[in-house]
């Protein structure tokens, strides 16, 4: 089987995509690593070899990209002119919560859990995209969603 055009593969994993990147990320800076990961996958897409999976493969771009975010925010400095009433990790209005201490949770458990319910990969698709085993993302996944019910249970 040989690889579909690049615009069909976009059309097939572009919602996937962004919802994975909307929970991972927050909905107001998906759209940008959205683009930058479909730019990294155009320029990645000819060199890809038969017969891989074109989801995971494309999560792990985009898990990638989201990483790249979240180190990218933690270096820019932010002006303000007061500070404000609402703490810094306080979810914006209108966001989910469960969502927003999702993003709060360390890298691996993150990435485990937006890939495993947000991009609805299976465990084995998972340790594909985080380059671990299986048996490492189902732990992940499991501490991540542990650390949730406790948070949200308190």
């Amino acid at each position: 089987m040989s690889l579909p055009p690049f615009q069909r593969f976009l059309d097939d994993h572009r919602d996937l995509v962004w919802r994975y990147l909307a929970a991972t990320v927050g909905p107001t800076e998906a759209d940008d690593c959205f683009q930058e990961t479909f730019v990294a996958a155009l320029k990645a897409y000819e060199r890809l070899p038969e017969g891989s999976n074109l989801r995971a493969w494309v999560l792990t771009i985009a898990q990638r990209k989201a990483l790249d975010h979240f180190r990218a925010r933690g270096r820019r400095a932010v002006p303000v002119g007061e500070v404000p009433e609402t703490g810094y990790d306080d979810p914006p209005p209108g966001e989910d919560p469960v969502w927003a201490r999702v993003r709060a949770l360390p890298a691996k458990q993150r990435a485990a859990l937006t890939l495993r319910y947000a991009g609805n990969l299976t465990h084995a698709e998972v340790a594909v995209a985080l380059g671990c085993s299986e048996e490492a993302a189902r732990r992940s996944a499991h501490e991540g969603l542990k650390k949730l019910r406790l948070e949200l249970h308190a």
